[in-house]
């Protein structure tokens, strides 16, 4: 029955300036409306709204105000310069610096790979990619390169 998840939202400050930011990471405007704007992530299967609100100023949890976006390995490891071409900067997350990121996360049965950043108002934007999937495993979280390196 459920195939996937169609739509995520997020508050913006400034629907313009956010505009050009989420078309500078690649996504596709859908619709631009007076209440709120969508952008495809994947054309046809999910797209983000945004909403120009007085209520960015949420405070930031992971449940609130956080969009993970799907990415193939090979793109996450090239994020990192891809992210700074577009005037985006890689945020610490978990402990983690950004020069420590991509980081591998435990989540077991599951391993992903993922780093972090933020749009212009705040909002949590990850890149992940999984590694493993339906695997025990027991480590702690680390960086990729430590991962690859067996550490």
């Amino acid at each position: 029955m459920i195939k996937g998840i169609y739509e995520a939202h997020l508050p913006v400050s400034d629907i313009a300036e956010s505009i050009k930011f989420y078309q500078s990471l690649g996504l596709e405007l859908a619709h631009q409306g007076e209440a709120v704007t969508f952008f495809w992530i994947e054309k046809g299967k999910s797209w983000l709204g945004l909403w120009e609100s007085s209520q960015v100023e949420t405070p930031y949890h992971p449940s609130l105000r956080h969009i993970a976006f799907h990415v193939e390995l090979d793109d996450l490891l090239k994020a990192k310069d891809w992210l700074e071409e577009r005037g985006a900067t890689l945020r610490k997350a978990f402990g983690f610096e950004p020069e420590q990121q991509p980081i591998v996360l435990p989540n077991n049965p599951q391993t992903h790979a993922a780093l972090y950043f933020n749009d212009p108002d705040g909002n949590s934007l990850e890149l992940i990619t999984p590694l493993t999937i339906d695997k025990d495993i027991d480590f702690d979280m680390m960086s990729y390169e430590d991962w690859i390196n067996g550490k």
